[in-house]
């Protein structure tokens, strides 16, 4: 394990995607394959330290089901609790690589929030990546875990990579999250 150089800029991958779309075991194989260390920052982390009060809760998390055809959908609203527990998280993420920390970011970019990482960021070395799967195959895995609302993938799926210009694009359909780390640390010399 290489240590990590503080005289280099720091270096950001931010794998965006739909919940389910598999950035997290990504992020976990792309650790293991990098020349110098990266942690990992993952949004259910923070998503986690809400309290469990604040889910369900108009200050917190809300989440409503509707039917999207045949199929449920669930709309996510964040109340002012939860939208600067996730501004914390951006500030957060730039704190870490203003000293020197190395970040593989794993994150669901709605609304304004890359605007916000672009500004926060804009020091570092970011590789911005899509992470990409049929809404199939996000169904699939959604109903496969237990930590996942039936129609969360529905509902973000045209909304997550809506706008956005990526560095890179993977498909975790036909690729393994190793093969998708590989090709990460490649791409971008990791």
């Amino acid at each position: 394990m290489n240590r990590c150089n503080l005289d280099r800029t720091a270096r950001i991958v931010l794998l965006n995607g739909v919940g389910s779309a598999g950035k997290s075991s990504i992020a976990k194989a792309l650790q293991a394959i990098t020349r110098d260390v990266f942690l990992h920052v993952q949004m259910d982390a923070f998503f986690d330290m809400l309290p469990a009060a604040s889910i369900g809760h108009p200050d917190g998390v809300t989440f409503e089901t509707i039917h999207d055809g045949d199929h449920p959908s669930v709309i996510i609203r964040s109340g002012p609790l939860a939208q600067r527990a996730f501004r914390g998280m951006r500030h957060a993420v730039a704190a870490m690589a203003a000293q020197g920390n190395d970040l593989i970011v794993d994150e669901v970019l709605l609304g304004e929030t890359w605007t916000e990482y672009t500004r926060l960021l804009a020091p570092f070395q970011v590789f911005l990546v899509g992470v990409h799967a049929r809404l199939e195959t996000l169904e699939a895995r959604e109903k496969a875990r237990s930590d996942r609302l039936i129609g969360l993938a529905r509902w973000q799926f045209d909304r997550v990579h809506n706008s956005m210009t990526y560095d890179l694009e993977i498909d975790t359909d036909h690729a393994s999250p190793m093969e998708c780390a590989l090709l990460i640390k490649q791409t971008f010399n990791l």
